[in-house]
């Protein structure tokens, strides 16, 4: 299998396309069976690609990204340690419990943590109400 990246001539679309083989390519082009999926036209020709190659700096970026990612997932862990342990968990019931907070002055509270939609987070903002979204990273470990 060979992956062309093709150019129509008439609208300046680029597009990829995978073929069996070039021949294949060049047989398809001259009976007329390569069309622009955009505007139909048969005026469609392969443009410049450059090889994907794999080399020893490329297995370096991958080492490089995986390290990046175990640093980030490290930090987070960390801050959801520090969550649980400084405040209380609420469940689906966030934005309910923000807003009893805010709104009855004297309930004194600890701060809180738990699930919110993204149109809770907007409703609370709007309120006036203070709140954050962070990622959260489940423990899968057994």
């Amino acid at each position: 299998m060979i992956k062309y990246k093709l150019i129509c001539r008439d609208c300046n679309i680029k597009f990829d396309s995978w073929f069996a083989s070039s021949s294949e390519y060049e047989k398809l082009k001259k009976r007329k069976f390569l069309n622009c999926h955009t505007c139909n036209s048969l005026n469609v020709e392969k443009t410049l690609m450059a090889p994907q190659l794999i080399n020893s700096k490329t297995k370096y970026d991958t080492k490089l990204d995986t390290l990046k990612y175990s640093k980030i997932k490290k930090t987070i862990k960390n801050y959801q340690k520090f969550i649980k342990n400084n405040f209380q968990y609420v469940g689906d019931n966030f934005a309910y419990e923000a807003r009893s907070i805010h709104y009855n002055n004297k309930k004194k509270s600890k701060g809180i943590y738990g699930s919110a939609t993204k149109r809770d987070l907007k409703d609370l903002k709007d309120e006036g109400i203070e709140a954050q979204m962070i990622p959260w990273i489940e423990d899968k470990e057994n």
